[in-house]
């Protein structure tokens, strides 16, 4: 779908000098397709995916499997946050649908991400699209944010968490930025985790690096090259987005294709 929109779009970010190595990983021996998603069956696989689950953390407050909270239309998943109408049968004011790869799917790093989403806009709307070490425990083994979006935001943040960044609190380098996305259509989320820097860039363009130092590892300052599982959810409220508008709601976030590739030395 849109292939060659987004191939004449990305050749074009090459020849201005604008855009990350992605747009030259077709001539690139080093990167392989290794997983595809593109929803096309109308039903999650199984083998691959499952619901997120209610937990305490701050985005997983209003997760659900309420079957209005997920839903596929014209090739894309669909992930809703809405008003819960049942205060008896679940005390969440709100409930949200995501999915997740943990314990399924385990993707590779060294390897490159690429998630192409439409995110709608509400008052409280809090999407992501992330990764989390396959085995391992938080902070120890690493978080990628490879997107958050704010409420209506016309920019989305892209973060890297560690030991290093959450619990000796160091922001040398600097571990997050963020950077400029079409707030009404299709964008494309993505990093490379490689064996010396993570680079973040949407649609093609190059938001920050994050480099590996070598001198801090045992600080836990790169524990990003082990297997990972990702994860797409809605999230409502929270300490960082603010309070919800109900009127706002519902409100979507639709996914049209996840691509993984393996970085080969």
């Amino acid at each position: 779908r849109n292939a060659g929109f987004l191939l004449s779009a990305c050749l074009l970010l090459c020849m201005a000098g604008m855009v990350t190595t992605s747009c030259n990983m077709r001539k690139d021996k080093r990167w392989k397709l290794v997983f595809e998603e593109n929803f096309n069956s109308g039903k999650l696989d199984s083998t691959v995916w499952k619901r997120t689950t209610r937990n305490t953390a701050d985005w997983g407050n209003t997760q659900s499997s309420d079957p209005r909270c997920l839903a596929f239309r014209d090739g894309c998943l669909v992930l809703r946050g809405i008003v819960n109408d049942d205060l008896k049968a679940d005390t969440a004011h709100y409930l949200t649908g995501g999915i997740v790869t943990k314990g399924l799917k385990a993707l590779p790093s060294p390897g490159r991400y690429l998630v192409r989403a439409r995110l709608h806009k509400a008052q409280g709307a809090w999407p992501a699209i992330w990764l989390l070490p396959f085995e391992g425990r938080w902070p120890d083994g690493g978080e990628i944010d490879i997107m958050e979006r704010l409420n209506g935001d016309s920019i989305a943040y892209q973060t890297v968490h560690s030991h290093y960044t959450h619990t000796l609190k160091r922001n040398d380098p600097p571990h997050g930025s963020k950077g400029p996305i079409d707030p009404d259509n299709f964008n494309v989320y993505g990093v490379d985790i490689l064996p010396d820097s993570i680079v973040m860039h949407i649609n093609g363009v190059k938001t920050f690096s994050y480099p590996r130092i070598p001198e801090e590892e045992k600080n836990g300052q790169y524990p990003f090259i082990t297997p990972q599982y990702m994860l797409i959810d809605m999230q409502l409220g929270g300490n960082w987005v603010g309070s919800v508008k109900a009127e706002d709601l519902p409100v979507e976030m639709e996914i049209d294709w996840v691509r993984v590739y393996d970085f080969r030395l």
